[in-house]
């Protein structure tokens, strides 16, 4: 299993816009929770974003997780990215 950090930019107004969208993006995150693949998410400031860390097979499953998502799939996600992370500490770490 390898971890990967997911990062979104959102869109200007993004608190207000999120609305008729959270809870679609809350159910997508607790499912893939529950199956042990995403293992922490929440909000960046300064500016707006997001940080969701995923312990996986593959990237695949993060990508798969950022297009169902409904803020990416609104549009209020401007752009996202996928990083391998390797941990030093914590985790699985050698």
């Amino acid at each position: 299993m390898k971890y990967f950090a997911l990062m979104y930019e959102v869109c200007d107004g993004f608190i207000e816009k999120r609305v008729p969208f959270r809870e679609g993006h809350l159910a997508l995150a607790r499912a893939t929770h529950n199956r042990g693949e995403l293992l922490m998410a929440g909000a960046l400031d300064n500016p707006l974003g997001a940080l969701l860390v995923f312990r996986a097979d593959s990237r695949e499953v993060v990508e798969s997780f950022a297009r169902a998502d409904p803020y990416v799939a609104q549009g209020l996600v401007k752009s996202w990215q996928i990083r391998p992370w390797t941990v030093a500490v914590g985790g699985d770490a050698a």
